[in-house]
């Protein structure tokens, strides 16, 4: 998959693959103007949403409501470094929720895409290329 990286003005930094664009913006501490998320919250964001990716399949397969059902998402963030150490996903669901479902539940989650390439992360290199 090709992505093309654009810098439409500001501190705005924009995705374009296929039909979709991905914007992102710095907030104004950061010179920004807060027009749409920061690069590392879209990255953060894939991760809750790849899972509710897998979790929705899961009650689709089965016929189960997923109306109520969410996932909320938080950090932990190590001082030292000030990098996310900790990922949390909790899957809430409703009481009515059939309970032997939960543990396949936290399964579905954890097929997520996103997850496993964190777990063995791609080499990333950059290089510059003169166009013509």
């Amino acid at each position: 998959m090709e992505m093309t990286i654009s810098f439409p003005g500001g501190q705005r930094v924009d995705a374009t693959f296929g039909s979709f664009t991905v914007k992102t913006d710095q907030p104004p501490h950061g010179g920004g103007e807060a027009s749409a998320p920061t690069p590392f919250a879209t990255f953060l964001a894939s991760i809750g949403t790849c899972a509710g990716i897998y979790v929705l399949g899961f009650c689709r397969q089965r016929d189960l409501p997923t109306d109520g059902i969410r996932i909320v998402q938080n950090l932990k963030v190590d001082p030292a470094t000030g990098m996310v150490a900790d990922i949390h996903l909790a899957i809430h669901v409703p009481a009515s929720f059939p309970t032997k479902y939960h543990a396949a539940l936290i399964r579905s989650a954890e097929q997520c895409a996103v997850k496993k390439h964190l777990e063995t992360p791609p080499r990333i290199v950059a290089e510059t290329v003169a166009d013509d």
